[in-house]
This record gives structure tokens, C-alpha cells and sequence, in this order.
């Protein structure tokens, strides 16, 4: 279902919906000596809403007519100064006044307006901080313009202003990356005059007025500035451009941002912000938008997991044990680091252990090399990883993460050694991508304590976790495991047991019908061209190349093994791991690789490859076009998803959505696989499923009975 957008006549950064009782009046105004105190306290963040605008415009009034004052404070109460839109008003017509006319009447103020900035101060709560004439903020203030991140820009003069004040490559900057910066840089930039440490908001606010009153001097509004932005060079736009023509050609508002700041710079004031009202209008008819703010709310929506008590219990995690040092449990034991938790890292032998330790520490010394890592942040982390062989260091761990080799013989014996060895209470969690956790947990003789924790390669860096819940697992570890992913900076999505879970049972399908497709004649550059354009990162050799050719096969291997039934006869695919090509990491798989270089590069040896392969089992190819492509790769990818959906593993379409937004480079202004289904047309993708169930046939195109009855009944998967 469509999730409503911002008001289309404010400046939009969403945020979380209040919690806490809301004051009859958001806004008041009283005097402190000649100084006009101007109070916002709209819990829980002072969103930008209805009541705080009108008030807002009320309090300047009254500020303006009072004869005692001489300067205006703004101040805000609580936690932060102003952080965005009001998520109540989303979806309903703006009521009068709008943002941009309350900017206008703070910048046409004829008394100095001073905003004192604590917490965060964004999107429109940093457009009205912009309209002020002084902003001081404390030290531990963040400031930012993030609407680019809801494909949107800045509505109410942000685009405008902020050039005036840091210089319009600065701008462009902050705007495109839509990430706030913190209050010493602010300063630096010039888009706040000062910063104070250890003190309120409010005594700041007021000792900045007073000194303004002793200077005796009238501030320049921002909006009559020219002196950042005058001799601005017209290549700057040119090469922005042709950046994002490069790095977001998909984006929309990205590029409608560089075409405002630049009308900031070669406009007059009145006519620039004319003109960024046009191009906002614009942002709000573009269907990204709507996609973006559902990507958006779905990281907000999995965190409550449906069926779990509010409420419920958790366990405290102070100590984390994680079993395996390769490339996943070294990602993994960084996650627990990074987030201040001490890890015990164990492997078999001490050879791994110090491959281990070391690619830890490569890993942290480029982040240190980028400058996003002080030396004595890196040391710190280190200290937090104690490399061990022995399972006894385990014994008061509250959490342990099993990251081993993907097979279900050597996860239970692990898990059978964990069981003698932990305390009572301690949480025992799989890191197996397609495994059963409920067959892991029966190793054990506390099934309730076990559950799986589905971390992404490389760990350290992807979002998403995979939480999940076995047959047995209690309310308590699927509560703590769902906290503990945010404190790590994970986005954790509950979902239940099956062959691959959620994302990598969605994935094994598409992949199923990629190999199928270069069977029957497309080449694999083609495939992966057509959701490239589509706008995944990579394509599905390309990401193949990337995990490692050998990963696949060796799952394959194991259910052929198995016996399943289900299970893929050896294709083209397992014979380039046989050959030793697993990758990148062996500078050749699907595609060849440069040393050095991630760029694949298509090879005659694989063409001959899939060649024989077709060879083999008597097919003749034929030319396929990008549209079956493109068909054939994303509605089976929506049918198995509606499968998913009847068998309750994902409770909800968003989690779906939210799992290929976080661990596939599903393209976030699509909303997600679920939310893009809808709007492509559930008819229209349940016709071509039945049409390739009846020519193609397999397991993977046999319909969806959630997707024939919401197509046939017109709604929505999920309503």
C-alpha cells in the first residue's frame, strides 16, 4: 500500500511519532530582561507541525509588538531543537501557515532572531535555525538538510540559505549526502556563529543575545548575503551533474537539488526560492517519492515484531562469543566491537585464529586510513577482540554467534560443545544462511535460548539481520536478539525457519531463473545489465562473483548430498568452481577481474562454458529480450516472496521489503520488492506468473494462491 508523503508545502524530514502527551500550546513566549523568549516544547522531537508553525508565527508577533524586548531568542525544549516534518500531518493537506511562510517571517523580522540548536536540527527545523539571523549551538549538536533520503529536497528556502552561509560546493554537499554534520564542523562552515560547551540551550541562547545587544550591531538576514556564493565557478554544476549521471542516474531529486543550489547562486533571493518550490513540487510528484518514505518508515515498522508483547523481557548482553574467524566471524566480532561490546573470537586452529585477527585489523586500519576511525578509537576495538582456541572462555558469555562452515554436521557439533559449555540463560544463535535452526537447536537441551542470527556479508558493513525465530525459541531471546540489533546498528527483521529463510530464499529463485534464462541463450552480462538498469547495484553474476562462486556450490553440493529434491542438477555455474574460479577473490568466475580491480570483464572461456553446457543437455539458444529478462528475474521473485507471506515465515509485506532494501540492493526508491509489486500491477504480475507456470513450468512459477487472490480481488499484498 501507497504510505502517505510529506505535506507538499513543507520542507519533509520524517520522524518518529510522538510518544509523550502534547502540550494545548507548543509554543510560548515571555521575556527575560530585553530579550524575547520564544519556546518550543512539542514532544518528543518539536516536529515542525501545524500547531507549532502557527504558534511559531503567533510568537513573533507578539515578540515583535513587545516594546522590552530587543532581541528574540528561539529555544527549544526536551531533547533536541527541531527535527523535521510532524508525522501526523503526512498525508493531509497543509493547513496555513505553511513552513516557507514562517521562514519568511522570521528572515523579514525587524528585531534579531537567535536560534539556540541543541540535539538535532533538521530539515525544516533547520530551514527555520537558516531564517534566523544568529544560530549558536551547543557541542553536541547535529545539523543537516536529510530530505534527499525521501527523494525530496529542502522546501522552505534550505536550498537557498545555505549556500549564503557555507559556499555552494559545501551545500551541494551536505544536501546530496543528506547526512547532518556536528557542531564544531557547523561552525567551521560558518552555518552557525558559535558553540558553547556544558551549558542549556537556553543560557546559550541568551548569552549570544546579550552579546549581540552589547555589540549593538544588526545582523545581515541570510537571505541577504551574497558573499559565500558571489564568483561561484558554473563548472561546479557542470561536474555534479555529470557525477550523478554517473553515480545515481536513477535519482530524481538529486539532480533537481543541483539545479536549486544553482538557482541560489545565479538568482535573485526571491526568484531562487521560487524556483526551489518548483523543483520541490516536482520531487512530490515523482513516484520515488512515495517509494523512498515507504523505504524509509519500513526500517521503523520491523522493529515491532508482530505477536511479541510490548514490553517484553530482555536479557542483558555484556559479553559476546562469536565461533569462527573467518571472513563472517570477523565481520561479525566487529559488529560487537564497534558497538562496545567485548567479544571472545574462537577457532580451531591458531593458524585461522591469526588470519582472522589480522583481516580484523586490515579492516579497521583503512577505516582509520579514511579518517573515520581515531588511533585510539582502532585501539580500542582491537582490545575488545580476545582471540582464543578454547571453548572454556565462552562460559560466561551472554551471547554466542556461531560462524561456521555452512554444514549441518559441523553446526551441531558446535552446537553440542556450546551447550556444555555456557551458562544458564546464555543465547545461542546460527549465523547459517539456509540451514534449519530448529534442527540446530535440537542439539541442544535449551532450544528455548537458541535462534538464528542471519548476518550479511561483509558484516561489518551491511544493515540487515535476519532474526530468526525457531520452533522453540521464547519470546524473551527473540526480544533480545531484536534489541541487541540496534544497539549493533543493524536493521533486524524477525522472520521464521525455512530453506533460506527470507532474503535467500527470494534470491536461490531469481537465481534459479537467471541460469535458466543464459541457458535458453542470454548471456550473463545481459542478465545483469537489465537489473542494473532496473537499478540494483549489481547484477546477479556480478553479486555472485562478489560472495564467491564456491559459497553457492558448496550449498548445493550439500542438499544434492542431502538428497533433496529440490535440489539443482550440476549446471555451467558448478563447473566454473570446479575450476577453481570462485570470484573475485580468484580473479575470475563469471567475469574476469584486473588485479586490484572489482570491474568484471565478460570471458570467451565462460561463454564456452555455458556453451557445452547447453551442449549437454540438447539446447538450442534463442535470442531473449530485456523485457523477459526483466519479467522472468522480478515476478518470480514477487511470487515466491507471496508464498512466504502464506506460509507466515515474513509476517508482514515491509519485512520482505525491508530485507531486500538492507542485504540485496533492492533500489530504495522502488519501496521495496512488495511495495514495487503493487504498483507494477498485481494483475498484471500474477498473469505472467500463471503464463510461465504453464510454459516454462517448475517449482518456481507455480502461483502464488495469495497472489491470484489479491490480483483477482484488486488489493494489495498486505491489505
Amino acid at each position: 500500500m501507497d504510505r502517505p508523503g510529506p505535506l507538499a508545502s513543507e520542507s519533509a524530514d520524517a520522524v518518529a511519532g510522538p510518544t509523550e502527551a502534547v502540550p494545548p500550546n507548543p509554543i510560548q513566549y515571555a521575556r527575560q530582561g530585553r530579550i524575547g523568549v520564544i519556546t518550543v516544547d512539542y514532544p518528543p522531537v518539536n516536529a515542525v507541525g501545524h500547531g507549532v508553525r502557527s504558534g511559531l508565527v503567533a510568537a513573533l508577533d507578539a515578540g515583535l509588538a513587545d516594546d522590552g524586548a530587543d532581541a528574540l531568542l528561539l529555544v527549544c525544549a526536551g531533547r533536541t531543537f527541531m527535527a523535521g516534518a510532524d508525522i501526523r500531518e503526512f498525508g493531509k493537506p497543509s493547513a496555513p501557515p505553511t513552513l516557507p511562510e514562517v521562514v519568511a517571517r522570521l528572515d523579514a523580522a525587524t528585531k534579531p532572531v537567535i536560534a539556540a540548536i541543541h540535539g538535532t536540527a533538521l530539515g525544516g527545523g533547520l530551514e527555520v535555525a537558516l531564517a534566523c539571523h544568529l544560530r549558536v549551538a551547543l557541542t553536541s549538536a547535529k545539523l543537516g538538510l536529510p530530505e534527499v533520503k525521501l527523494g525530496l529536497l529542502p522546501g522552505a528556502g534550505g536550498t537557498q540559505r545555505l549556500p549564503r552561509l557555507v559556499g555552494a560546493a559545501k551545500a551541494l554537499d551536505m544536501i546530496l549526502s543528506g547526512d547532518p554534520v556536528g557542531a564544531e564542523e557547523a561552525l567551521a562552515l560558518g552555518l552557525v556563529d558559535a558553540v558553547e560547551d556544558g551549558t542549556s540551550p537556553l543560557e546559550a541562547g541568551l548569552r549570544a543575545a546579550e552579546r549581540l545587544l552589547a555589540d549593538g550591531s544588526r545582523p545581515q538576514p541570510v537571505s541577504a548575503r551574497t558573499d559565500r556564493i558571489a564568483g561561484t565557478d558554473p563548472a561546479l554544476f557542470t561536474a555534479k551533474r555529470a557525477e550523478l549521471a554517473k553515480r545515481q542516474p536513477h535519482l530524481f531529486s538529486p539532480h533537481r537539488i543541483v539545479d536549486a543550489v544553482e538557482a541560489a547562486v545565479i538568482l535573485p533571493f526571491g526568484e531562487g526560492t521560487a524556483r526551489e518550490r518548483e523543483l520541490f513540487l516536482a520531487c512530490m510528484d515523482s513516484p520515488q517519492r512515495a517509494g523512498l518514505i515507504h523505504a524509509f518508515f519500513a526500517e521503523r515498522e520491523v522493529a515491532k515484531v508482530p505477536g511479541l508483547p510490548a514490553g517484553t523481557p530482555t536479557r542483558d548482553i555484556r559479553k559476546v562469543g562469536v565461533i569462527g574467524a573467518g571472513t563472517m566471524g570477523g565481520g561479525i566480532a566487529m559488529c560487537f566491537a564497534n558497538a562496545g561490546i567485548p567479544v571472545v573470537l574462537v577457532d580451531s586452529t591458531q593458524d585461522g585464529l591469526e588470519r582472522g585477527v589480522a583481516a580484523i585489523r586490515r579492516n579497521y586500519d583503512s577505516t582509520f586510513r579514511k579518517g573515520r576511525l581515531t588511533a585510539a578509537q582502532l585501539d580500542e576495538r582491537m582490545a575488545l577482540i580476545h582471540p582464543t582456541l578454547s571453548y572454556d572462555e565462552l562460559a560466561d558469555a551472554d551471547l554466542v554467534v556461531e560462524a561456521a562452515f555452512e554444514s549441518m554436521e559441523v553446526k551441531q557439533a558446535i552446537f553440542q560443545t556450546l551447550d556444555r559449555t555456557c551458562k544458564p540463560g546464555a543465547i545461542l544463535a546460527t549465523n547459517t544462511s539456509t540451514l534449519d535452526v530448529d534442527a540446530i537447536a535440537a542439539a541442544t537441551g535449551r532450544p528455548q535460548d537458541v535462534l538464528g542470527m542471519h548476518f550479511f556479508s561483509p558484516a561489518n558493513v551491511m544493515r540487515l539481520l535476519e532474526v530468526v525465530r525457531g520452533t522453540r525459541t521464547s519470546d524473551t531471546v527473540l526480544a533480545t536478539a531484536m534489541g541487541l540489533a540496534r544497539r549493533i546498528g543493524k536493521v533486524g527483521v524477525a522472520v521464521g525457519v525455512c530453506y533460506g529463510f527470507v532474503g535467500n530464499r527470494i534470491l536461490h529463485q531469481r537465481g534459479r531463473e537467471s541460469m535458466a534464462l543464459v541457458e535458453e541463450g542470454a548471456s550473463p552480462e545481459q542478465v545483469d545489465r537489465v537489473l542494473t538498469e532496473f537499478g540494483f547495484p549489481l547484477g546477479h553474476f556480478s553479486m555472485t562473483d562478489l560472495a564467491g562462486i564456491d559459497v553457492g556450490w558448496r550449498i548445493r553440493e550439500e542438499r544434492r548430498k542431502a538428497g533433496d529434491p529440490e535440489a539443482q542438477s550440476p549446471n555451467w555455474l558448478d563447473t566454473l568452481a570446479e575450476r577453481g574460479r570462485y570470484g573475485q577473490k580468484t580473479s575470475a568466475g563469471v567475469y574476469r577481474y584486473e588485479p586490484g580491480s572489482r570491474t568484471p570483464i565478460p570471458d570467451p572461456e565462460v561463454a564456452a562454458v555455458i556453451e557445452e553446457d547447453r551442449l549437454r543437455r540438447g539446447i538450442v539458444p534463442r535470442p531473449v529480450s530485456d523485457g523477459e529478462v526483466r519479467e522472468r528475474c522480478l515476478y518470480v521473485m514477487v511470487n515466491e516472496a507471496s508464498k512466504i507471506l502464506e506460509e507466515g515465515i515474513a509476517a508482514r509485506p515491509v519485512d520482505i521489503d525491508a530485507i531486500w532494501l538492507h542485504g540485496y540492493g533492492f533500489p530504495s526508491w522502488h519501496g521495496g520488492l512488495l511495495f514495487w509489486a503493487n504498483r507494477e500491477g498485481l494483475g498484471k504480475i500474477a498473469e505472467a506468473v500463471q503464463r510461465y507456470h504453464r510454459d516454462i513450468g517448475g517449482p518456481q512459477w507455480r502461483p502464488s494462491a495469495l497472489l491470484l487472490q489479491c490480483a483477482a480481488e484488486g488489493r494489495a499484498l498486505g491489505c
